[in-house]
């Protein structure tokens, strides 16, 4: 397995520049690709109040897209890791504009759900293209900033959503929020045509780093995946404890994810009474305290080796939050903080993730675990709305934040088991 070794190789301001870079381009995709996640859940009341359709319908046009991420995303990584990263990213990006688009004009349910699918399949890209670039184009020594920035953005795009889109359904009407979300990923898409050469290859601090350790009797053992077929790789990628372990962790984290996402605004608004205006803005609030955790997260990452403790500690915590808020037993305004605080917390755990994961990837198949474990989070997402609906519909109006507390706190027991199961395995090739 791979390890986070400190890079010796010399820090130029060329390759510093380079490195941000790459970070900020990678950031803006993440960004769009998390912003426009949330743009159907974000429709729900408008379309609820357009055809009248009740929380499960509404579910079930989430869970079909994570769904469809879900199998994209574990296929994808092989193709990242045999054609290249950029081609892919802007296919994904294409297919959001086209989800966009067929929102907007969208007049009954099945339209509405093939959109949802395009959005899915383009969905299922990002984490593998995204964690390929970072991985060849950073050097070693900003990865920890890199996989920070790259959690922060996203949680920013999944912030952005419901300012932006109530803010275009306020001034005009869901239709044109739909196609100005379409059209703020267009632009994107041109930022990655206009950067493209930042996307492809490695960057010298990066084969330096890989050449040093190649040389080493460890990683001399360990399994080189570059060589082998997709079917020989994914073979011994199933094989590895570890990485099934990594992919239950992300079901769990994103189920709970899931739960706050879809459904705090419902919920503050019947535990708490809050306002529904109010209640979106301490969803927006939650996205950007989890931007701002994964900014202290990325300074941690470098302060410990022992990165799986801060993601257990980090995720208890924001647990015990959710469970807090799930009792009902505080005032309105200590809840609106709570949320806040909740989201700093899960926040802190994203960049230490990350670092284990990379732990735990073999050279060659960057991108295939990469869209394996990620995989798990679209399972999640996939599940959740529906199951969490149901919950809210039966009239069980806490259950996603008790669900969401649970789902911490596995994914905490399961970031221990990964680290302690990955430093005693070593990867070796399954033969043809």
């Amino acid at each position: 397995m791979s390890s986070a070794t400190p890079d010796h190789s010399p820090d130029t301001s060329s390759q510093k520049r380079q490195d941000w870079l790459v970070i900020s381009l990678v950031g803006a995709v993440h960004s769009s690709s998390h912003f426009f996640q949330l743009v159907l859940p974000t429709l729900y009341l408008s379309l609820a109040n357009e055809y009248g359709y009740d929380f499960v319908k509404l579910g079930m046009l989430a869970s079909a897209f994570f769904l469809v991420s879900c199998f994209g995303q574990a296929s994808s990584g092989f193709v990242v890791d045999r054609i290249g990263p950029a081609p892919v990213l802007r296919f994904g990006l294409t297919c959001f504009v086209v989800s966009g688009i067929l929102i907007g004009v969208s007049t009954s349910y099945p339209m509405l759900l093939l959109a949802a699918v395009i959005g899915g399949i383009g969905n299922s890209v990002f984490h593998p293209v995204d964690f390929s670039i970072l991985n060849h184009r950073v050097s070693p020594r900003r990865l920890g900033h890199a996989f920070s920035t790259h959690g922060l953005t996203g949680n920013l795009g999944w912030a952005l959503t419901p300012v932006f889109m109530a803010t275009i359904i306020y001034l005009a009407n869901w239709r044109v929020a739909a196609f100005s979300a379409a059209a703020l990923v267009a632009v994107v898409l041109l930022l990655t045509w206009l950067g493209r050469d930042l996307l492809t290859g490695s960057s010298q601090a990066v084969s330096a780093d890989t050449a040093s350790k190649a040389a080493t009797a460890t990683d001399a053992a360990e399994a080189d995946l570059s060589n082998q077929t997709a079917m020989q790789t994914l073979t011994t990628l199933l094989a590895q404890p570890a990485l099934w372990g990594a992919f239950l962790f992300f079901a769990f984290t994103s189920m709970a994810l899931s739960a706050v996402q879809n459904y705090t605004i419902p919920m503050l608004s019947e535990v708490y009474a809050i306002d529904k205006i109010v209640a979106g803005t301490t969803l927006s609030a939650y996205m950007v305290a989890a931007a701002l955790g994964m900014l202290a997260g990325g300074f941690l990452v470098g302060a410990t080796p022992n990165t799986e403790r801060t993601v257990a500690i980090s995720l208890v915590l924001a647990g015990t939050l959710l469970l807090v808020l799930a009792y009902g037993a505080i005032p309105p305004s200590y809840a609106i903080a709570l949320v806040a605080m909740a989201g700093f917390c899960s926040g802190v755990s994203a960049p230490s993730r990350d670092m284990l994961i990379r732990r735990v990837t073999p050279k060659g198949a960057t991108g295939a675990v990469y869209g394996l474990v990620y995989s798990g989070m679209d399972v999640g997402s996939s599940l959740a709305p529906v199951g969490f609906g149901l919950m809210l519909d039966a009239g069980f109006v806490q259950g996603p934040w008790f669900g969401a507390a649970i789902g911490f706190c596995v994914a905490a027991v399961l970031a221990l088991w990964v680290a302690r199961t990955a430093t005693r395995s070593v990867l070796r090739p399954v033969s043809a």
